[in-house]
């Protein structure tokens, strides 16, 4: 294992510019330049899905060596890849590993490694965000084809995609649970139309997205038809579990980079300040822990599962009160934000980033959604609850 964490450092060595601090440090067209230089060597190496098999564009990595790669890019301060990465590999790749048939793997997965499959994420919908089992799109057998219609909502990332995984109602006549399949829809036809919403930072980085007669080829089902309920908690589990391996090395420097700002502001003996730093330490040492559970999970060759929520719930509560204490520090200076902003759309900031005003306040706004997006607080306690304490489900109002 020593081997393989020189070969990675050798390879950050060979990336990295002189004076490298994580890519935080860069700003405009050379942190646009480097994440696109990254990625490309990433994947060269089929180090942007190293688990994967070879054969589809990985690394075929085994659990030990995703754990050092994971380990020695964060710390780094590298970008696994694009922000779309996290929809088509950590989230649809690995669940198509687990349900698609093998030639929709052999088709789909080497594209997105490459670059040239883009996706993003087609779950909620107006009337169906935790309550995901009411989603109403409709996906009806036209021939050799799908035909969509209906709404998706909150689609990160869908303006920079030209596929979506959609989860959709192909039996109206079952069950809310039951008649429902993921499919995998290309975005660029006349039938779909991505609308940009504004969110409170300012930013258009997740989009409304309309099918009207949209089409898709009757293979392009991952999982089989009206039963991808399954496939759909599977794809959940590696959404909310699978950052447990460089989340907490993020959070860690976060933290450290907080109590910065608290040293540079004189705060450091503020007896209220220095409890709300140790109370934060103790979370980021947790999430810590969370993250080599995980890894051990992972060599045992076991799928993130319900545990995922916990995680899920740790960091998001995590992060909004931490952002909170760094609003607090600032003070005033909150008010009027000046600097380089957070480019992220959730999470910390990139490593290597500034203290300026901007950063905090940024991602401190984008921290008010980690407690919604990828299931709501609310959700993952009764997932917890009721998957992995066996406590009794909540009663159900009377009709």
């Amino acid at each position: 294992m020593g081997s393989f964490r020189e070969q990675v450092r050798e390879f950050v060595a060979a990336l990295v510019p002189p004076g490298w601090r994580g890519i935080g440090g860069l700003e405009g067209d050379a942190y646009a330049e480097f994440r696109t230089r990254a990625r490309a060597a990433l994947a060269e190496r089929g180090w942007v899905a190293p688990a994967w098999p070879v054969e589809y564009g990985g690394a075929g990595l085994s659990p030990a060596e995703l754990v050092v790669l994971v380990e020695e890019l964060s710390t780094a301060g590298i970008p696994f890849g694009s922000d779309n990465d996290a929809f088509g590999i950590g989230m649809l790749g690995n669940t198509m590993l687990r349900w698609a048939k093998p030639e929709l793997c052999r088709r789909f997965l080497p594209r997105i490694v490459s670059g040239e499959y883009v996706f993003a994420q087609g779950f909620s919908e107006p009337g169906a965000g935790s309550d995901l089992a009411s989603l109403a799109l409709r996906a009806e057998p036209d021939g050799d084809r799908w035909r969509l219609n209906g709404q998706k909502l909150w689609s990160s990332g869908a303006h920079l995609a030209n596929w979506m995984f959609v989860l959709a109602r192909t039996n109206r006549e079952a069950a809310p649970h039951k008649g429902i399949s993921m499919l995998l829809v290309p975005l660029d036809q006349p039938g779909v139309k991505i609308r940009p919403i504004r969110n409170i930072t300012g930013g258009t980085d997740f989009n409304e997205v309309f099918f009207t007669d949209a089409t898709t080829d009757r293979e392009l089902v991952v999982g089989d038809v009206d039963r991808g309920w399954a496939v759909a908690m599977t794809l959940l589990g590696f959404e909310r579990g699978e950052t447990a391996l460089h989340a907490p090395i993020r959070f860690r420097a976060e933290l450290d980079r907080l109590v910065e700002l608290v040293r540079e502001r004189g705060l450091d003996s503020d007896p209220d300040v220095r409890r709300r730093v140790a109370w934060c330490h103790v979370q980021v040492e947790q999430l810590r822990c969370h993250g080599l559970r995980t890894a051990a999970q992972l060599i045992d060759g076991e799928e993130p599962g319900p545990r995922a929520a916990a995680f899920k719930l740790l960091w998001s509560e995590y992060h909004r009160v931490v952002t909170e204490l760094a609003l607090d520090v600032l003070g005033l200076d909150a008010l009027t934000p000046s600097g380089r902003p957070s480019p992220n759309w959730y999470h910390t900031d990139d490593p290597g980033a500034p203290n300026s005003t901007a950063s905090w306040t940024s991602v401190y706004l984008n921290s008010r959604a980690g407690t919604i997006y990828a299931g709501s607080s609310q959700i993952q306690r009764g997932i917890i609850g009721d998957l992995l304490l066996g406590l009794p489900k909540e009663p159900k109002p009377a009709r």
